[in-house]
């Protein structure tokens, strides 16, 4: 039986978008054109509690510079997460790469702003209109690659590629290869995806809608690296609409299932919170698993996600909560922020007494019953 989660319309490939104004993938003239997230930067009052966690996630110490440290993944390059003491919780951005330190000029140049130099490179910072920094960087410095266990090979019915040997993965904490994506909340949603395909040069993958208000258009979006013929990750940034400005979601690659799940056992042997997971995502693919970090932030597991060249056009799909997974356990309001708490009633006031943003009472109720479909 098919359900709305099954559906998918494909626009530039004989499909009708939703009603509305046409919306476009990505913008002809971007400022820049960026590669790849390269880091997320926390600050934390209980930084070793947190680098703690981080560990236990998978990641590994990079440096220690003061009240500052730095983790890496297994694979060759900069540093995925920085965090620095301070006096609250919060998330502190993301640094974006370019190709070259003269397309970091160029962007600084045209924003009448000034590029200073970055972890060995050079870097400009820019601030998108959630207020989140945003910095755009070439040249960092790298770490060279670490040795990680190879991806599993399978015996899949009469093709065996394993003889003679047995399989049992340790029950350790996953090794995180890289950085992979993240996921920002906002209440300035339009303004957000303009400014992204603008200003970095990222293109969309997947749009999602309100299905009650097609009229106006996506309400989040899958953004992906503008690579040309070379395959990247369906989504760099992803971005929705919602009762306040912040980080959704990171999300950290590991080599394969048995890694989400073996690194799962390591994180609730050591108190850590599954908040969702193990399953497989609709759009993206990814083999996915959530946990919750020791600040309340929401930490990704995982593999196994869709490459996309430029070629790709976007796809429109109405947002459901029961659209966020083809299996795996139901979602939770844990997971969708939807409990019915002090702090949420006060965030929707917050926004919904913003005029100059895009939540208002329809929209309110539009995501509400997407969230709890």
């Amino acid at each position: 039986m098919e359900t709305k989660n099954e559906t998918r319309v494909v626009v530039g490939a004989g499909a009708v978008a939703p009603p509305g104004p046409p919306e476009p993938r990505r913008d002809e003239a971007p400022l820049a054109v960026v590669r790849g997230l390269a880091e997320l930067h926390f600050v934390r009052r209980d930084v070793a509690g947190f680098g703690a966690f981080l560990e236990d996630f998978g990641l590994l110490p990079a440096a220690t510079e003061g009240r500052r440290r730095s983790y890496r993944g297994t694979w060759a390059g900069p540093a995925c997460v920085t965090v620095a003491e301070g006096a609250r919780d919060g998330f502190a951005g993301t640094t974006f790469l370019v190709a070259s330190a003269d397309e970091v000029e160029t962007l600084a140049a045209g924003l009448g702003l000034q590029a200073e130099r970055y972890g060995g490179g050079l870097a400009v910072s820019l601030t998108d209109p959630a207020g989140t920094r945003v910095r755009v960087a070439a040249g960092l410095d790298g770490h060279a690659a670490r040795d990680e266990r190879p991806a599993l090979r399978f015996n899949f019915g009469h093709r065996g590629a394993r003889h003679n040997r047995t399989q049992r993965p340790p029950r350790a904490a996953a090794e995180v290869q890289r950085l992979g994506h993240v996921v920002l909340e906002t209440t300035r949603f339009r303004a957000m995806l303009d400014w992204y395909r603008h200003t970095l040069g990222m293109i969309v993958s997947d749009f999602l809608y309100l299905d009650d208000l097609p009229e106006r258009g996506p309400v989040m979006a899958f953004l992906r690296c503008d690579r040309g013929d070379e395959p990247t990750d369906h989504h760099t940034l992803a971005l929705h609409l919602g009762m306040a400005c912040g980080l959704s979601h990171a999300a950290f690659q590991v080599t394969d299932l048995d890694a989400i799940a073996a690194g799962g056992e390591h994180l609730a042997a050591q108190g850590h919170r599954r908040v969702w997971g193990i399953g497989r995502h609709i759009l993206g693919s990814q083999l996915f698993d959530y946990w919750r970090g020791p600040a309340g932030d929401l930490f990704e597991h995982y593999a196994d996600g869709d490459l996309f060249d430029a070629s790709v056009p976007p796809g429109w799909e109405p947002m459901y909560a029961s659209g966020l997974s083809q299996w795996g356990p139901p979602v939770n309001r844990d997971f969708l922020g939807t409990q019915l708490r002090p702090s949420l009633l006060a965030k929707a006031c917050r926004a919904l007494a913003d005029r100059d943003n895009d939540v208002d009472l329809a929209a309110a109720r539009g995501l509400i019953k997407a969230m709890g479909s």
